[in-house]
């Protein structure tokens, strides 16, 4: 922890780095990606402050839209493309996911209901062919293309899609060499950034 404190109290010592950030934000790009701390968007990306409106769960999870029962996920993307106006959003993926590897291993998660209640409700088992990989990467490549499906069923990136001005794309990071592949619909694959 005391790495992290030293590094809060310098961070401030560079105001005019950020006094623009007050003026608000108007970044281009939802990234939609997973909790797990080896994954970092800004990274990842290059991005500085301001530049990514960033939507973190459990497994990279879009859950299904509903009118009914909304969630703070719901409410973020609604945010982003109704308010910030982005142009893009991305669903990153990643390798060694717990929660995607837990899902398609079928382990046992009783000792983290939340865990196990938010992943049945919300994560439709991805295809997988071999759940014994560690990378889970064939898993969580359709579990990223299930969330961008998922995504074309809100109303608001249903519209902006129809209207030309919003791209999804499907992303998978591989957190042990650090290369991003996108899925490519022409090949139907994931290929190198």
């Amino acid at each position: 922890m005391q790495p992290l404190i030293d590094n809060a109290r310098t961070f401030g010592q560079r105001p005019e780095e950020f006094a623009h950030l007050a003026e608000g934000q108007s970044p281009d790009v939802l990234f939609i990606t997973c909790s797990d701390s080896r994954v970092v968007p800004a990274l990842i990306t290059g991005a500085r402050p301001g530049e990514l409106f960033e939507l973190r769960t459990a497994g990279n999870v879009v859950p299904p839209h509903s009118f009914e029962h909304p969630t703070s996920e719901a409410a973020t993307i609604e945010y982003a493309v109704e308010v910030l106006g982005v142009k893009e959003i991305v669903v990153c993926g990643h390798s060694h996911c717990g929660a995607v590897g837990a899902v398609v291993r079928g382990d046992d998660l009783a000792g983290v209901p939340a865990v196990r209640d938010w992943l049945a409700r919300a994560a439709d088992e991805p295809r997988c062919s071999d759940p014994a990989d560690p990378t889970v990467a064939e898993a969580v490549q359709n579990h990223a293309l299930t969330q961008v499906l998922r995504l074309r069923s809100y109303p608001c990136v249903e519209r902006r899609l129809a209207e030309g001005r919003l791209g999804l794309h499907a992303w998978f990071y591989e957190v042990h060499t650090g290369i991003v592949r996108e899925h490519r619909a022409d090949t139907d694959s994931f290929e190198k950034l």
